[in-house]
């Protein structure tokens, strides 16, 4: 069985007419060792993934938040130090506690906004909903900078401080600071009524027999933590960027890529693959499930972006790591 009848083999499960899609890319030292797309990007209109279709990335997009927050910083309008009673007046106490560095990090101790949304909820709740319920608390589950605890929460309030610091919105200060000159040309951070995305994926989620529309939830129009839809062909590009000093310097990107507790950065997991470096993240949430895996040192990176909620993809890229390593 040869390669490409190995990566058919790995993506039936995305395959044919009547199914959720995939698209998937494989890149080695500047080049796309693979472009494949697999299924339907819209199942009721029978349209195919294409490399130009757009998929919601969910948590693939912190790493967008965090280049937003270190672009900042480099400009000298930010340290990673700052204080969220520095940004915010009104925060409560326990703010004068919580930096940057500490949200970047996930170890803020911010209080998670999922557990605070009444049962009752029937609105999408947002990224200014999300700074007025921290506003409401009055603790953290633990002093800043002490414990590790993944923390969406801590993405939407990045999403906030861009905004208050910057004077745009966040969606206008990406595609002004990261799409526009990276050109990324179809990918935007989705606002319903406000913006569109171009050959746009639907979520599904398969269930048995059936395959149920799930394309969004109450959480899906927070910002700062998964609003991004981009295409494989748009992420090739930023993996490009991230070898570059296009965005920020190299001694930034040093220190995005440096773990700290449980081997978090900035907007990264880091860690290592069979010996190999490693930086990555997975984004899963109604109906998509991806995952970004580079492996710097290697010039290599697996990027697949699935609209199909109930399949895990992480063990997939490590398998087309193992598979398309020169």
């Amino acid at each position: 069985m040869n390669k490409e009848q190995k990566t058919n083999e790995l993506f039936s499960a995305y395959s044919g007419a009547n199914m959720p899609g995939a698209a998937v890319m494989v890149i080695h030292k500047g080049k796309p060792l693979l472009n494949k797309t697999y299924g339907m990007a819209n199942l009721e209109t029978v349209t195919p993934v294409t490399a130009q279709t757009n998929f919601r990335l969910a948590s693939v997009t912190k790493q967008f938040t965090a280049m937003c927050i270190m672009m900042l910083v480099e400009r000298g309008e930010l340290t990673l130090n700052t204080l969220l009673v520095d940004i915010f007046p009104n925060f409560p106490k326990y703010g004068s506690k919580i930096t940057i560095w500490h949200i970047l990090q996930h170890t803020s101790g911010l209080i998670a906004y999922e557990s605070l949304m009444p049962d009752t909820a029937t609105r999408q709740i947002l990224d200014k909903d999300i700074l007025q319920l921290m506003i409401e608390q009055d603790s953290t589950y633990f002093a800043p900078g002490s414990t590790y605890r993944y923390s969406n929460t801590g993405y939407a309030m990045l999403a906030i401080v861009v905004e208050k610091i910057s004077g745009q919105s966040f969606p206008q200060f990406l595609q002004t600071n990261i799409f526009e000159p990276l050109r990324m040309e179809n990918s935007v951070a989705y606002q319903h009524g406000i913006s569109e995305v171009k050959s746009r994926a639907l979520g599904y989620t398969v269930k048995g027999d059936s395959i149920v529309l799930s394309d969004q939830s109450l959480t899906s129009a927070v910002l700062g933590d998964g609003s991004i839809y981009s295409s494989v062909n748009d992420l090739f590009k930023w993996d490009q960027a991230l070898y570059s000093e296009k965005l920020v310097s190299a001694e930034m990107l040093k220190q995005a890529f440096t773990p700290n507790l449980e081997t978090y950065g900035f907007g990264w997991r880091i860690d290592e693959y069979k010996g190999h470096f490693r930086v990555h993240h997975t984004g899963s949430t109604s109906g998509f499930r991806n995952v970004m895996m580079r492996f710097p040192d290697d010039e290599f990176t697996a990027i697949i972006l699935t609209n199909r909620r109930d399949l895990e993809v992480a063990s997939l890229a490590e398998a087309l790591f193992d598979l398309y390593r020169p």
